[in-house]
């Protein structure tokens, strides 16, 4: 009993978003068919884009000792931590579902937790190649700017985040695993 608890836990949403595609079905059909060829086209973009990302998790996981991880974004990297947290993000490839195996990695091995939301927020939106086709359309002024106010905001919401999650007010609404 428990373990099927345990499973519709983990499927719960999984089986939300089917009872809507059903309900949807039932009253727009058109609607319903374009939800799914979308959720099919994810699926596939996903299964190109993870193996990948997991054998790098892999690699990550066998060949970096978790004293590099603690020294250099642990919780008392300071500065240093958030800083190679934003390079190394900005240098990674693929979408942002990609970041969520290595920042999980990167938990495991020590690393700080504002440090992981800070590599995620900058995984979503400054990466290097997004950088270069943001100026060629909207100028240097604008991306800039734009880093400049996106910037602080990440540091701000991983700190924010950390502090939060810490103070155990979200308890019972957070899935991160504390080991």
């Amino acid at each position: 009993m428990r373990a099927y608890r345990a499973l519709l836990k983990k499927y719960a949403l999984f089986g939300v978003v089917v009872a809507a595609d059903l309900l949807l079905r039932r009253h727009s059909p058109q609607v319903s068919a374009l939800a799914v060829k979308n959720s099919l086209s994810y699926l596939a973009e996903m299964l190109l884009f993870l193996p990948p990302i997991m054998v790098l998790v892999g690699l990550l996981d066998a060949w970096v000792p978790r004293e590099v991880v603690e020294k250099n974004v642990g919780p008392r990297s300071g500065a240093r931590g958030v800083a190679i947290s934003i390079l190394a993000a900005t240098a990674a490839a693929g979408p942002l579902y990609a970041g969520f195996p290595v920042a999980d990695a990167l938990l495991k091995k020590g690393c700080r937790l504002a440090n992981a939301v800070i590599f995620l927020g900058a995984w979503a939106t400054i990466k290097i190649p997004m950088l270069l086709m943001e100026v060629k359309f909207v100028g240097w002024a604008f991306a800039l700017w734009r880093l400049a106010l996106t910037l602080p905001a990440i540091i701000i919401t991983g700190y924010l985040v950390e502090r939060i999650l810490q103070a155990g007010s979200w308890e019972g609404i957070c899935f991160c695993r504390r080991e």
